[in-house]
């Protein structure tokens, strides 16, 4: 099993399912041209966000990590016409090509990008009272997940949903010895998630173009803790 055939099974997948769509092909060759990094989602794991957000009816999403904006357009393009999404991302450069990506799309109505470091952001958009969420996806770095987590919960309601990707880390998650501090933030996450009595939580793994990886869907029972 390589990677070569996770491509060629991913690519058979959206062929059936995922009609060509020249404002997403547009947002990844936009985002190449940039320079930005080749790590945003799949189009099937886009489409799988798009699904979640449909069938949970969410009216707010926020979104830690915007990259080029892709999979913020696969979010927003769930939402009602008066949807909103928040989407946190700390350089400057991404977030210029994030919002064209999303203008070229036509969700600049429904998307707001804040720039700058999502620990300093969050308690701004606490304090706000932007929130409560129905959807959290989070998408940044990795050695801050747990931070990231606490501040979803304070921003969140009962039913609503976290997803957290990029967990499983070609399966040095598994790997208690591991430096990488990618790993070991994921690791301290779900040492965290695993006795939060506020959510019920489970992790998939994933093969498909994007390689080895996984990712941890939550459903905030009690914010509170109750």
């Amino acid at each position: 099993m390589t990677t070569d055939l996770w491509t060629a099974v991913d690519a058979y997948l959206e062929e059936k399912l995922l009609p060509a769509d020249p404002v997403l092909e547009e947002a990844l060759r936009s985002s190449a041209a940039a320079g930005l990094p080749n790590i945003q989602v799949s189009p099937t794991q886009g489409k799988l966000l798009y699904l979640l957000a449909k069938a949970l009816g969410a009216r707010r999403v926020l979104e830690i990590g915007a990259l080029g904006g892709y999979s913020t357009i696969w979010l927003a393009r769930a939402l009602p016409k008066d949807g909103r999404l928040v989407t946190l991302e700390v350089e400057a450069k991404h977030a210029e090509v994030a919002s064209a990506n999303i203008a070229r799309a036509g969700l600049q109505d429904r998307v707001e990008i804040r720039l700058g470091r999502a620990l300093e952001t969050l308690p701004k958009i606490l304090a706000e009272k932007r929130g409560p969420f129905d959807l959290f996806f989070l998408d940044a770095d990795k050695a801050n997940t747990r931070a990231y987590f606490e501040w979803t919960l304070k921003l969140s309601r009962p039913g609503s949903l976290i997803v957290v990707d990029n967990v499983v880390r070609r399966g040095e998650l598994a790997d208690a010895s591991s430096p990488s501090p990618d790993v070991r933030g994921m690791r301290e996450f779900l040492d965290a998630l695993a006795s939060d009595s506020r959510v019920s939580a489970t992790g998939i793994q994933t093969v498909g173009r994007k390689g080895y990886d996984g990712f941890v869907l939550a459903r905030v029972t009690d914010p509170r803790g109750a």
